[in-house]
Order: structure tokens, then sequence, then C-alpha cells
């Protein structure tokens, strides 16, 4: 009996914390525009409390569970993979799915994250066209998935002039359809770019921009440790290891080779980036210095338990975001990096926000 009654007991605290402390609405910072209000309004998930799932709301559980299920995922199959020849020599790719959808469905651009290739976004494109009905289209950058660098230029940050082709391919595939965009995690950073540089000159018609780090020139110095060596590891081994015979001219690769955190690997990224010095590159790379100029709507999305995008680079470029009418910054407690487990049965959160986010706003812009 004695041990009924502390079990009874400890569920209820635990319930108690759960619904006091994990289970909260997102924090939402914009300006009150008619366009955002109606977003807001119509999105349920930002104005709902966000029930992180109970066994998992953990950062670090986060991201164990979410590498677990990339793992184990089901392959997917795409309908078309379409590679494009940069004019030096470099390669990128489109890979579709939704096919098979009217010529006038709306498009949705995936740009993926600073590893990723079309396998790991899988389960971000497969519920995007089941769950939103959309075409999908991932835009692969170079040097990633099954595509090997044809030239000497490779950068985590990705090219917005490769976007803007792939941009362009995309549109003359499907003339008719409407294009959105979402960028995750490094892919939020040359979305942002491009985006920055171009102003209203765009066919995007609205954007979301998951788990960035903002400012380069400091985002990566606030990662915890362990991840941001982990990750270095993993760029290392998938982007230079494998192309050191096509960089073996650069002066910096000896320095780059020796790299073992995310900002000591930026800050030796630039001639592999094709710039002749950091500065150059965080000039011409790096989004927040085009940040300001992005003029269609744009959601971002920040936990403050982001572990790699911490929570002090979204506070340091709070003030920028609050003086744009086209911007919703939608902030967690909970979430980790790009994980955002819900429920029960940990289902994806964020895909769900940004699910009912462009449905919204297709809606309103149609």
């Amino acid at each position: 009996m004695t041990l009924l009654f502390i079990s009874l007991g400890i569920f209820i605290f635990s319930a108690c914390y759960y619904f006091a402390r994990v289970a909260k609405k997102p924090a939402l910072i914009y300006q009150a525009t008619p366009f955002n209000k109606s977003i807001i309004n119509t999105t349920s998930a930002l104005t709902k409390r966000y029930y992180a799932t109970p066994w998992l709301f953990n950062t670090h559980m986060q991201l164990i569970a979410l590498g677990f299920i990339k793992g184990f995922a089901k392959p997917l199959k795409y309908d078309r993979h379409d590679v494009l020849t940069m004019e030096d020599g470099g390669e990128v790719a489109v890979d579709w799915l939704g096919l098979d959808l009217a010529e006038n469905t709306p498009t949705m651009l995936v740009l993926h994250t600073i590893s990723g290739n079309p396998q790991s976004m899988r389960g971000f494109v497969r519920y995007m066209r089941e769950k939103l009905g959309w075409r999908v289209a991932l835009c692969v950058r170079r040097g990633h998935g099954e595509m090997g660098l044809k030239s000497a230029n490779f950068n985590t940050m990705g090219n917005t002039l490769d976007l803007d082709a792939q941009i362009q391919h995309i549109q003359n595939c499907f003339p008719q359809s409407a294009l959105y965009a979402t960028g995750i995690s490094a892919g939020s950073g040359v979305l942002a770019s491009y985006l920055g540089k171009k102003g209203t000159d765009t066919p995007i018609k609205a954007a979301v921009a998951y788990c960035p780090a903002y400012d380069m020139r400091n985002a990566f110095t606030r990662a915890v440790p362990f991840y941001s060596k982990m990750m270095t590891k993993k760029l290392h081994k998938l982007f230079i290891q494998p192309n050191e015979e096509t960089f073996q001219h650069l002066e910096s690769l000896p320095a780059l080779k020796n790299t073992q955190d995310l900002h000591e690997f930026h800050q030796h990224l630039y001639e592999i980036a094709g710039h002749k010095s950091a500065e150059d590159y965080m000039q011409n790379s790096n989004p927040s210095v085009v940040f300001d100029q992005i003029k269609i709507p744009l959601l971002i999305l920040n936990a403050e338990d982001d572990p790699i995008c911490h929570i002090e680079n979204v506070y340091q470029n709070q003030h920028r975001i609050e003086a744009m009418d086209n911007i919703i910054l939608v902030l967690t407690q909970r979430g980790s990096h790009c994980a955002y487990f819900e429920g029960i049965t940990a289902k994806p959160w964020a895909n769900r926000l940004i699910k009912e986010y462009f449905t919204s706003v297709a809606s309103i812009q149609n």
C-alpha cells in the first residue's frame, strides 16, 4: 500500500510538473499587422500548447530519438533526381516527390541540414507530401548525398547562385506552381541569404526558417561543445577527407583539417567556399548580413533548449525581427534542435506547424 501511494504521488507530481513547466504555448514575436494576425488565428499550433512528448522532453533525449527515427525510417523513393551543372562544373540537384500532381499544385522547396541528403530528409519530405498535399522539391547542395564534388567549391551554408539556379529549374518544370520554401538548420542560412539578396525579386511567396543560427560570426561559439565537435568530425568525414585531392592546392586546407569545432571549421572554410579570406566569406555567406532585406512572409522557429543553435543567438537578433513586419518568430521552451516531438507517440510538432502555416499563407495569398 505504501508503494502504491508513493507511485501515485510521483505520478501526480510528474503530471503537475509537466503541465506547469513543459506543456506551454509558444511565445510569438511579431508586428500585429492584419496579415500576421490572420496567419496566427488560422494556425492552431501557434495558439495552443505544445505538448512535448513526456518521455522525450529532455533536449538530449529528443536528439537521440531524432537520430534513431532518421536511421530506421522506411527509405524514400523520390520520383526523379535532376542534376544541374553550374558554370564552374560543380553539381547540385533537385529531388522530386509528387510529380503526378496537377501542374498548378503548389511546390514546397526544402533546403536540407548541414550534412543532409535525400534520405536523411525523407521524414520531412514525406510528411509534407502526404499531409500538406503539395509537390516537394528537395534542393540538394554540392557534395551532399551521392553527389561528389566536381569542383573545388564547397560551402556548408550553401551557395545562393546555386539555389537561384535550382529555383529557376523548378519554375521551368512547373511554371504554374506557386513556390514556398523551408530551410532546416543550415538550410535556413542559404535560404535567408538568398531571400535577403533578392528582396521582392523572388518567386518564393513565403518561407520558414527552422532552427536557424542567425549570425555566423558568433553563433557557432555558443553551440554545446559535445555537439559542435561531433558535427565537425562528421563534416570532415563527409566533405573534407574524401575531397582532399580536390582541395590540396588551397593554402588553408591544413588549418581546416586541424579544426575541432564548428566555429574553427567555418573560420578556415573560406578558400574551399570560394573566398579570399574569412572576412570575405562571412560577408558573402553570413545570412545576418542581408537578413533585414528579406521582404516575403517568413516564419522563424527556435527552441530555448536547442544545444546547437543557442537561444542567445535569437535574443541577440530579436530587435531586428521586431522591426520587420513580415516575420513571425516562434519560440518554444522545448524542442531541441529540429526535433520537436509531441504527444505520447512522438509525432513531429514542427512539421505540423509548418504545414498549418503554409496552408494559412496560401489561403490568404490566393
